[in-house]
C-alpha cells in the first residue's frame, strides 16, 4: 500500500512579502516640506490674499470685534494637524471608518513594514478604511492614511505595501496637510468667486430683456471690476482663474514624488502592479463610455488633461523605470528556412496558444 502524498502547497504570489519582525531605526526627521508641498503653498498665495481681503470685508460688519474674525479665519489652518477634527475630517468629509480587529489585524504588520522601511513611527498616522470595492487610497490631513476594502482584501500584501508606502509619500513630503491648509486658506475667496459668478448670471439674463443696452452696461460694469483689481489688487482675483491648472500641474508632481518614495523602499515592481490594475479599470470605463455613446470613442479635451489632478498611466510607469529590475533578455531565435508551399483551399482553423 503506497503511503498518501501531502498535497502540493500552492506557490506564494510573487509580491508577496514575508513580513518578519526587525529593529527598526527611526529617521531623525520624520516629516518635511518638498519642492511640490512648498510649491502648493505659494501657488495658494493669491487665493490667500483674495480670501484676506473678502474675510476683512466681512470683518466690517462686525465693527469693533472684526478683528476677531481674521483671527478665528487664521487660526482655523492650525486644525489640520487637531487629532479630533482629523477624525471629523476622516469620517464626514472622506467617508472613512476605523478598521475592526480582523482588519486592523491584516493592515498593522503591513503599515508596520513600511515604516519600518522609511524610518517612520508608525503611531504617528492613523489608518483608516473606506468601505468601497474600487482601488483606492488618500492621505489626508496630518495624519489620516486610507486604503478601500478592496484594496486590503484583494491585493497581495506587497502590493498593498506599495500603495501604503505611496501614502506615506505624500505625508512624508508635506504634500497632505500643504493641500488642506491651502484649500483652507483659498475658500472664502472661492466662495466670493461663485457668488460673483452666479450673481453675473443673473444679471446678464436680466440685462438680456432690456435689450442691448443692458448687456453694454454689464460689460462696462464688470470691465470697470477687472480695471479696478488689476490697479488696486495687481490683478489677483485675476490670476485666480489660472491657478486651478497651475495648482493640478503641482498635484501630478506631487502623485510622481509619492511614486518615487514607494520605489525608494523597494516597492517598485509592486506599484509597477498597482498601476496596471488602475489602468485596466480605467479602459475598462472608457469601453463602458463609449458603448454607452454608439461606440463612439470619448476624447478628453486638452483643458482637461490639465486639470487631472494624477498623470496618466505611462508617465508614472516611465519614472519607475530606474528602479524596476532589468528584464531578461529574450533568448535569440534562429533563423528558419522557409517552409513548403502551403496548399491552396480552405485550412483547418488555428488556435492561439497561452503562455
Amino acid at each position: 500500500m503506497t503511503p498518501l502524498t501531502a498535497p502540493l502547497a500552492a506557490a506564494p504570489h510573487p509580491h508577496h512579502l514575508t513580513l518578519d519582525q526587525r529593529r527598526v531605526h527611526i529617521a531623525e526627521h520624520q516629516r518635511g516640506a518638498d519642492a511640490t508641498a512648498v510649491g502648493r503653498l505659494l501657488l495658494h498665495l493669491p487665493n490667500f490674499l483674495c480670501s484676506l481681503f473678502v474675510v476683512a470685508l466681512l470683518s466690517l460688519f462686525l465693527g469693533s470685534l472684526g478683528f476677531l474674525l481674521i483671527l478665528v479665519w487664521l487660526a482655523g489652518g492650525l486644525l489640520v494637524f487637531h487629532r479630533p477634527t482629523e477624525s471629523v475630517i476622516a469620517r464626514r468629509l472622506l467617508g472613512l471608518r476605523h478598521p475592526l480587529p480582523q482588519e486592523r489585524a491584516l493592515l498593522e504588520p503591513v503599515w508596520r513594514e513600511v515604516t519600518a522601511r522609511a524610518g517612520v513611527e508608525a503611531e504617528t498616522y492613523e489608518l483608516w478604511i473606506e468601505d468601497s470595492d474600487s482601488l483606492n487610497a488618500v492621505a489626508a490631513a496630518g495624519h489620516i492614511v486610507g486604503v478601500t476594502r478592496f484594496a486590503m482584501h484583494q491585493l497581495p500584501n506587497g502590493e498593498l505595501a506599495a500603495v501604503l508606502a505611496h501614502e506615506l509619500g505624500h505625508h512624508v513630503g508635506g504634500h497632505a496637510w500643504s493641500s488642506l491648509l491651502g484649500y483652507w486658506y483659498a475658500l472664502p475667496g472661492r466662495m466670493a468667486w461663485r457668488f460673483l459668478r452666479a450673481f453675473s448670471r443673473v444679471v446678464f439674463a436680466v440685462s438680456r430683456a432690456f435689450s442691448c443696452f443692458g448687456v453694454g452696461m454689464v460689460l462696462l460694469v464688470f470691465g470697470a471690476f477687472a480695471l479696478v483689481t488689476i490697479s488696486s489688487l495687481y490683478g489677483l482675483p485675476l490670476l485666480v482663474l489660472a491657478m486651478p491648472y497651475a495648482l493640478a500641474a503641482v498635484g501630478r508632481r506631487a502623485e510622481l514624488r509619492a511614486d518615487q518614495h514607494a520605489a525608494a523602499l523597494g516597492f517598485a515592481p509592486m506599484l509597477a502592479a498597482v498601476l496596471h490594475q488602475l489602468h485596466l479599470a480605467d479602459q475598462q470605463r472608457e469601453a463602458l463610455a463609449m458603448a454607452r455613446h454608439g461606440g463612439v470613442p470619448m476624447r478628453e479635451s486638452a483643458l482637461s488633461k490639465l486639470l487631472s489632478s494624477h498623470p496618466d498611466h505611462y508617465t508614472r510607469l516611465h519614472h519607475l523605470q530606474p528602479y524596476l529590475p532589468p528584464q531578461p533578455p529574450q533568448p535569440h531565435q534562429p533563423h528558419q528556412p522557409p517552409g513548403p508551399p502551403q496548399p491552396h483551399g480552405p485550412q483547418p482553423p488555428s488556435y492561439p496558444q497561452h503562455r
